[in-house]
């Protein structure tokens, strides 16, 4: 027989849930939720996924969601595991990953009295989320009514931006009477708003008289409909596209490999490469040298288009184009001319000259973990999900192509924080193969990500090892302190074996090319169990070789 909470605010929270299509839930052990635990996991409708570590928990959450584009639920018990949860949070947030976060929570009498796991739950997430609400217990007047509301405009206010929304649950004691039928709710009329968009009439004048227009696109997800429009503009060089690993976009004519041609501009460069009109797309754009650039620049007319987010990122925005930019091109694509323009040729002369020079340099690099991602562009089966961690992973991705996988990255706040426990939350929902590509530091801060009972055996982890945070002997400034070593490199001797067997996965290590190569060719077969691989570069100046790459680049 089934046995259901008895609270009501639970109660109608399930219901609700399901009425919207909300089915995965990411629940944390705790006894303040055990309420939510028991009614969730005793409802046929929900997939209930068991992760112990909160922050780790809310990662995979986000990952869930940003594999089945859909909004996933997450529920910790009270106290310090909703502060855990914070750093997922902040990352849905800037990328726009529907999560609704339920955090239990002692009665609202019992804040600041020193009761245990009692801390001011209420709004935690306020900077970072997109409504906070908070619930009702049972016993208080017209508490169900209030509850069903409340509930309901958090989970369309979810929908609607594509991004986290917090309720908090206060719950009295007992906390685990339970029943066997549940109570007859009212049907839902569902009012979730969307935007209409008009495209205002002084835009295309402006796109018409532009002659060096340059479009760039940021993190987003694949859209067929948006590189087909993009194709369009460039077909007849009438535009610039510049686009990175994870704008998830490829044609032979879009430049996708920013910072391997404006890493060494001059400030005569930026005048002579400089758009009049800057059209941005999406969300965080990873080539830091692209920044300075276009900041530089100074375009005199600069559009960004997304549904949320309207950031003045190069200081010289005119024009907020609030919707999808597939809408945005259908509707503009109606008015303007696609004429040529020396613009392009200017960008495809440089192109030429520094792809011819990249070629050259690839065949002659030692091994190093440029030469490993220079290998594993070439030997990584197609239609995969590819997800890199963030500082040195990411970044030499840049350099590479991967554009025949779906790219992902936790670029909303490009922290190193939870790369693997976001890959594994993607592999639990996705029938393709999920790769995570991470680098040493990376993949140790987060290895409770693997403390994780539902991760597919075809799931692949590549952790290329170097000894330490390299990104700093390659960024300017922290080579020049006597801190380098122990405190921003983290300089370390720790490998992923024993971490490997005891998580249950299969362990190989690799410390030289050949080697590197051959042990590729099977790595990403089906197997029984998921894999690690290990690429030790710790023993080559990395670093070296990455700044004698940009060298020969000039």
């Amino acid at each position: 027989m089934k046995q259901y909470s008895s609270k009501r605010s639970i109660q109608i929270l399930a219901y609700l849930l399901k009425e919207y299509g909300i089915f995965n839930i990411v629940i944390s052990p705790g006894s303040r939720n055990a309420p939510l635990a028991i009614h969730f996991s005793e409802t046929d409708e929900f997939n209930c996924y068991s992760i112990v570590d909160e922050r780790s928990a809310a990662f995979v959450g986000l990952g869930m969601a940003k594999s089945e584009k859909k909004p996933v639920a997450i529920t910790c018990t009270s106290g310090s595991a909703s502060a855990n949860y914070y750093p997922a949070i902040t990352e849905a947030f800037y990328q726009n990953i529907p999560m609704l976060i339920l955090t239990a929570d002692r009665p609202t009498d019992y804040v600041d009295i020193f009761d245990g796991q009692t801390i001011r739950q209420n709004a935690i997430y306020a900077q970072h989320s997109y409504g906070d609400f908070q619930l009702m217990e049972d016993g208080k007047e017209n508490a169900d009514d209030e509850n069903f509301s409340l509930i309901k405009k958090a989970i369309e206010l979810c929908f609607e931006k594509q991004g986290p929304v917090h309720i908090n649950i206060p719950l009295e004691e007992p906390l685990y009477q339970l029943v066997s039928e549940l109570p007859i709710f009212p049907p839902v009329e569902k009012t979730i708003q969307k935007k209409q968009y008009e495209l205002p009439s002084n835009l295309a004048a402006e796109w018409n008289l532009s002659k060096r227009i340059l479009i760039l696109v940021g993190t987003r997800d694949y859209s067929e409909e948006l590189e087909m429009q993009l194709g369009q503009l460039v077909k007849n060089h009438s535009v610039i596209v510049l686009t990175e690993a994870t704008s998830n976009i490829k044609h032979p004519k879009f430049f996708s490999h920013i910072d391997r041609y404006i890493f060494n501009f001059s400030e005569e460069d930026f005048k002579t490469y400089a758009p009049d009109l800057l059209v941005t797309i999406g969300q965080n754009v990873v080539s830091k040298k692209v920044k300075q650039f276009l900041r530089k620049a100074k375009p005199k007319n600069h559009w960004h288009i997304h549904e949320v987010w309207q950031p003045d990122t190069f200081f010289s925005l005119t024009e907020k184009i609030e919707t999808q930019p597939e809408i945005f091109f259908k509707k503009l694509l109606n008015f303007i001319k696609l004429e040529p323009q020396p613009y392009f040729n200017l960008w495809d002369v440089l192109r030429d000259k520094r792809d011819l020079k990249h070629n050259d340099y690839c065949l002659k690099a030692p091994f190093s973990d440029f030469k490993f991602f220079e290998i594993l562009s070439e030997k990584l089966p197609e239609n995969i999900n590819l997800h890199f961690s963030n500082s040195s992973a990411i970044r030499y991705a840049q350099l590479f192509d991967f554009q025949k996988n779906k790219i992902f990255c936790n670029r909303g706040t490009s922290g190193i924080d939870g790369s693997t426990s976001t890959a594994m939350g993607f592999a639990m929902k996705s029938a393709q193969q999920t790769v995570l590509v991470t680098g040493d530091l990376s993949f140790f801060y987060d290895i409770n990500g693997l403390w994780n009972n539902y991760i597919p055996p075809y799931t692949r982890i590549i952790v290329f090892n170097n000894g330490g945070g390299d990104i700093f002997k390659i960024i300017p400034g922290p080579s020049s302190t006597n801190a380098l070593d122990e405190f921003i490199l983290t300089k370390h001797h720790k490998n992923a074996e024993l971490i490997a067997k005891h998580f249950g996965f299969s362990y190989t290590k690799v410390s030289d090319e050949d080697t590197l190569s051959r042990v590729l060719d099977n790595f990403f077969k089906q197997d029984v169990k998921a894999k690690i691989l290990e690429v030790d570069t710790a023993a080559v100046e990395n670093s070296e070789v990455l700044k004698n790459y940009f060298e020969v680049l000039k």
